[in-house]
C-alpha cells in the first residue's frame, strides 16, 4: 500500500457515518448486506448512505455486486488488512510487540 492510497482510505474512514457504514459491512462479512438494510440499521437516509457508499468504493475498501434487483456491499478484507499492515508496519522497531493471540488482521473472512 502507498502512502496515498492510506490516506485515502482513512481519508473514506474519518467521518461518522461512513465509519458506522463499514464496520457494518465487517460485521456482515462476505455474506454482505443491502444499503436498504444498511440505511435502516445506521438510521440514516438512502441518499446520504449512497453518498457515504460511493466514497468507500473510491477508497477501494468495499465492494458492489448486483444480484438480481438489489445491490449488495461487503468489507473488501484485503484492502482494510492491507491498510492495517500499513499502519502498524515496522512497529515497535522490528520488535514483536503484539500478543499473538490477538491478531491485527482479519484471516476468518
Amino acid at each position: 500500500m502507498t502512502d496515498s492510497e492510506a490516506v485515502q482510505a482513512l481519508a473514506a474512514l474519518a467521518q461518522e457515518s461512513r465509519l458506522r457504514a463499514f464496520r457494518l459491512l465487517v460485521v456482515a462479512g462476505p455474506r454482505g448486506i443491502t444499503p436498504g438494510q444498511m440505511a435502516e440499521a445506521l438510521g440514516v437516509s438512502p441518499t446520504s448512505l449512497s453518498f457515504h457508499l460511493k466514497e468507500l468504493l473510491h477508497a477501494g475498501l468495499i465492494t458492489q455486486e448486483r444480484e438480481g434487483r438489489n445491490l449488495i456491499y461487503r468489507p473488501h478484507i484485503d484492502a482494510m488488512n492491507r491498510l492495517l499492515g500499513f499502519l502498524t508496519a515496522n512497529c515497535c522497531q522490528g520488535e514483536p510487540c503484539l500478543d499473538a493471540a490477538s491478531p491485527v488482521q482479519c484471516t476468518t473472512c
